[in-house]
């Protein structure tokens, strides 16, 4: 099985005592660059309301993406008929687009965590190293329905 967006990879022991320690990670983009992807299983520490600019969200659960970019909010959803300019990942899951829209339908109940993950960070290789990762046996590339990436 090849590794694409949609993939999804499971840390090893090998990473035990980590930040990956248990770690499902859903792919969400791979090419020459590299690859980008989101941890599903990981629950960050604070809420959306709990952070300074959304303290009039409604309560709603973060995820702690990945060990790059912890200052931001990033999302996959599966509502884009709600969510404007979202990109396709794979089997009607989408990432990113207007989080201002995903927020408001988050507010007035239209839209819930059935439907959307919010991360804080994400994690990212560089061209190859995911490959060179699984080869050494630090992850194990898996297939499991998108659907569960909103279950984790």
């Amino acid at each position: 099985m090849n590794i694409k967006a949609g993939s999804f990879i499971k840390s090893t022991s090998l990473l035990n005592n980590s930040h990956f320690e248990q770690a499902i990670i859903f792919i969400t983009e791979h090419n020459a660059k590299g690859a980008t992807g989101f941890l599903i299983n990981k629950v960050f520490a604070r809420t959306l309301n709990e952070l300074e600019a959304f303290s009039t969200c409604r309560n709603f659960p973060l995820y702690n993406g990945g060990p790059v970019d912890g200052e931001h909010l990033f999302f996959v959803h599966r509502q884009p008929d709600l969510i404007e300019n979202g990109i396709l990942i794979c089997n009607g899951i989408y990432l990113g687009g207007n989080f201002k829209q995903a927020v408001a339908y988050i507010n007035n109940g239209t839209i819930t965590a059935a439907d959307i993950k919010i991360f804080i960070g994400y994690c990212g290789w560089d061209y190859a190293q995911l490959e060179e990762e699984v080869e050494e046996g630090s992850w194990l590339l898996f297939e499991d329905a998108v659907e569960s990436i909103f279950t984790q």
